[in-house]
């Protein structure tokens, strides 16, 4: 309870904050008398600022504000199979041209960083369902016999993306 109110707090903050600084973007700045040649042209001017987009304020950016709850980085988190197997730590995630996630990359398998490789898994794969702190792991719908087949990734090729049983999709890379 205590949290919602802070968070509404922090929303509202930074709501009245956006519309302070837009409202601050558009007065008007007081400006110094322009030379005797500058003011016979007014309308020269004028036309020249319509032009300039950088000129014009833009508008305020939006304000989301997300619960500690609701959202969690991934990055460097482990990854354990569905029978508690540990599948390595996501290490990269993979987008498309639109910006659509598609794929994690997993360091998978060695001692200490020896001996491992990286592999890609379907990002459909992936449970964040127990996934509330930190320390949780990422459970990944795929076993250690079917990850270590796996082809390595290794940037500026085709990316071959391992998806769990029955999900194949082929990725038009080259569109």
């Amino acid at each position: 309870m205590r949290s919602r109110i802070i968070v509404t707090l922090v929303a509202a903050v930074l709501v009245t904050a956006a519309g302070v600084r837009a409202a601050d973007d558009t007065a008007p700045a007081p400006s110094p008398s322009p030379p005797p040649a500058a003011q016979a042209a007014p309308k020269e001017q004028a036309k020249e600022q319509a032009k300039d987009p950088a000129k014009e304020p833009s508008p305020p950016p939006s304000v989301t504000v997300i619960g500690a709850r609701d959202a969690h980085g991934i990055l460097g988190r482990d990854v354990r199979s569905s029978a508690n197997e540990d599948m390595g730590r996501i290490v990269d995630v993979i987008v498309d041209r639109d910006g659509k996630v598609r794929a994690a990359v997993i360091d998978f398998g060695g001692f200490l960083g020896v001996g491992s490789r990286k592999i890609v898994v379907d990002w459909n794969a992936l449970r964040f369902a127990g996934v509330s702190s930190k320390t949780d792991s990422i459970t990944l719908d795929l076993n250690k016999q079917q990850v270590s087949a796996a082809p390595e990734y290794k940037e500026d090729t085709p990316v071959i993306v391992l998806g769990a049983a029955g999900s194949l999709h082929p990725w038009d890379y080259e569109h």
